[in-house]
C-alpha cells in the first residue's frame, strides 16, 4: 500500500466513533479521530444549562448498557477517570394513587414486588440474564448466523412481537404499565413488531450491571474514553467540522459517525447509485422535546419510591402510554405525552449546588417538531409530585430543531439515529452484506444508523471497525 498519513480517520466522537477509533489504535494502527466540536462526547456531553454549578447531561443520562456492552468491558475506563453510582431504584413508574411499580437491581427482588405477576416476570427475564454473555454478540451485532441459535430464537419470539401483545403475559395493571414504559424507549408505537425487545434488554441490563449514573455528568464517559484512547497512541484533532473528503488527511479507511444524510452530504458522490438511493430512502424516527430544569430540592413525589429511583417513567397506565406514542407517530402532540427523567443529583452530589438539584427529562415529539412542550411535560410532573413547579430555578429547554444543531445526528430530534422498524432493525442503514461497509472502498458507517442502533454501548463502532481490520489490514480482533 502507498504511504498516507494515518491508516485509518475516524470522523465524529460519539460513543461509536469513540469505540472505533479505540478497537483501531488497539489493533496497531496509527489513528486520527475528529470532531466538530471543542469537547469529545456526541451525545454524552454535560453542561451548566441553567445555573452556575449545575450540571445537566445534555443529551445522554442514564446508561444501561454501559456496563452491559461487552466493548465496554473490555476497556480500563476506570483507570482514567471515570466512576459510577447508582440509585437504590433503577427505574420507577408512578401511578395516580401515589403508587409506584419499580425495576431495581435484583431480579428476585423486582419480581416479587410485581404480586401476582412475579412468575411471569422471571420466566420472562430469567432465562435472558442467565444466557446473556451467550445471546448479547447476536443482540448487540449485525445480522448473522447466531453461535447459539435455540437460544437466540427464544428470545426473538419474545422480542420481534409488539409490546402491547407481550404485555398480555402480565395480569396486572401496574406490571403492564412497567412494561410499557420499557418498551417505550423504542420510540416508535408499541403496537409494532420489534418494541419488545428493548424493553426486554433494558430490564435485563438493569439486573446485570444496574442502570448506572456517571459521576460528574456524561461528559466522563467521553473524557474517559478520550483519554484511554491518547494514551494507545491515537491524535485527536478537536473543531473540525467535515463537510468533504477533500479535508481529511490520507489515509488507508474513513469511518463516520454520522447518520445517512451527513454521509451523502459529504461522499456521496463516490457511492453507486443503488447505494445512494437505499441511503436516501433511510427513514428517519420520532423526535424528542427536552428539558433541563435547576430546582431548589429534590422532585416531590407522592411514592416513596419514586424518590428512589435515578429514571422515572410518567404514563401512568398501559393504554395511556400507547395513546400517547401512538399519536406521537402519526404527527400529533398529545396533552399527556409519556415523559421520561433522570434525577442525577440525588446520587452524585457534583451535579448541584448543596441542597439543590438538577432534574432531566424529555417527551417524544413528531420528527422535525418545534412546539414548546414545556407545559405538557411539567403537568406531567406535577400529576405525579404535587408542588414541583414550586422548586423550579431555571429551565432550559431543546426542541428538535436546537437538537440537530447541537448534534448533526440527531435528524429532526431523532436520538436513535433512524427508525428502529422492523425492516430498518437489522439492514440500517441499507441491505448489505455488511451495514458497515459503503459501496465506495475504505469508506465505513459506524454510527447509531447501524446495527445494533442507538445507545451508549460502542458496539457499532466497534463492529465497524472490525469490518475495517478484516478488509483492509487483514487482522482480527477478539469477539
Amino acid at each position: 500500500m502507498p504511504h498516507t498519513d494515518f491508516d485509518a480517520i475516524v470522523v465524529g466522537s460519539g460513543p461509536n466513533g469513540l469505540a472505533a477509533a479505540i478497537t483501531l489504535q488497539r489493533a496497531g494502527l496509527s489513528v486520527l479521530l475528529v470532531e466538530a466540536k471543542s469537547t469529545l462526547g456526541g451525545g454524552m456531553r454535560t453542561a451548566e444549562l441553567t445555573l452556575p454549578g449545575f450540571h445537566h447531561d445534555i443529551c445522554s443520562a442514564i446508561h444501561p448498557m454501559a456496563l452491559a456492552s461487552p466493548f465496554f468491558k473490555s476497556l480500563p475506563l476506570q483507570n482514567h477517570g471515570l466512576e459510577f453510582v447508582h440509585a437504590p431504584i433503577a427505574a420507577a413508574h408512578p401511578f395516580d394513587n401515589g403508587t409506584s411499580a419499580v425495576l431495581t437491581r435484583h431480579l428476585e427482588e423486582t419480581a416479587a414486588l410485581l404480586g401476582s405477576d412475579e412468575t411471569t416476570y422471571k420466566t420472562l427475564i430469567k432465562p435472558l440474564k442467565q444466557q446473556w454473555d451467550t445471546l448479547i454478540p447476536a443482540i448487540l451485532g449485525p445480522l448473522r448466523f447466531p453461535e447459539k441459535p435455540i437460544e437466540l430464537a427464544q428470545f426473538g419470539l419474545s422480542a420481534l412481537q409488539p409490546a402491547t401483545w407481550l404485555a398480555k403475559k402480565f395480569k396486572t395493571p401496574s406490571a403492564q404499565a412497567l412494561w410499557s414504559g420499557m418498551a417505550a424507549h423504542s420510540i416508535l408505537p408499541l403496537e409494532q413488531p420489534t418494541t419488545s425487545a428493548i424493553g426486554l434488554v433494558l430490564m435485563t441490563a438493569a439486573h446485570l450491571g444496574g442502570w448506572p449514573i456517571p459521576k460528574g455528568g456524561s461528559q466522563q464517559i467521553a473524557n474517559s474514553l478520550g483519554d484511554y484512547f491518547e494514551a494507545l497512541g491515537g491524535k485527536v484533532e478537536r473543531n473540525f467540522q467535515v463537510t468533504s473528503l477533500s479535508q481529511l488527511p490520507s489515509s488507508k479507511a474513513v469511518l463516520f459517525d454520522i447518520t445517512p444524510r451527513q454521509l451523502l452530504q459529504i461522499a456521496g458522490h463516490t457511492f453507486s447509485s443503488i447505494y445512494r438511493w437505499q441511503l436516501e430512502k433511510y427513514r428517519y424516527g420520532m423526535g424528542v422535546f427536552k428539558v433541563d430544569w435547576a430546582l431548589d430540592g429534590p422532585v416531590p413525589f407522592t411514592s416513596r419510591d419514586a424518590r428512589l429511583a435515578g429514571t422515572l417513567h410518567l404514563g401512568n397506565t398501559i393504554q395511556e402510554i400507547t395513546a400517547s406514542e401512538r399519536a406521537t407517530w402519526k404527527g400529533e402532540h398529545p396533552e399527556k405525552p409519556f415523559v421520561l427523567l433522570a434525577q442525577q443529583s440525588l446520587f452524585d452530589t457534583t451535579r448541584a449546588p448543596e441542597g439543590k438539584h438538577t432534574l432531566w427529562g424529555y417527551c417524544h415529539v413528531p420528527n422535525g417538531s418545534t412546539k414548546d412542550m414545556t407545559e405538557a411535560i411539567e403537568n406531567q410532573i406535577e400529576r405525579f409530585a404535587p408542588g414541583f413547579r414550586e422548586r423550579i430555578l431555571a429551565k432550559n429547554t431543546f426542541h428538535t430543531a436546537q437538537l440537530e444543531e447541537y448534534n448533526a445526528n440527531y435528524i429532526g430530534g431523532d436520538i436513535n439515529g433512524g427508525a428502529v422498524t422492523f425492516d430498518q432493525l437489522f439492514t440500517r442503514p441499507a441491505l448489505r452484506w455488511s451495514p458497515y461497509r459503503t459501496s465506495t472502498k475504505g469508506l465505513y458507517l459506524c454510527s447509531a444508523s447501524t446495527p445494533p442502533g442507538g445507545g451508549v454501548h460502542g458496539m457499532s463502532g466497534y463492529h465497524a471497525a472490525k469490518q475495517v481490520l478484516k478488509d483492509i489490514f487483514n487482522l482480527t480482533t477478539p469477539q
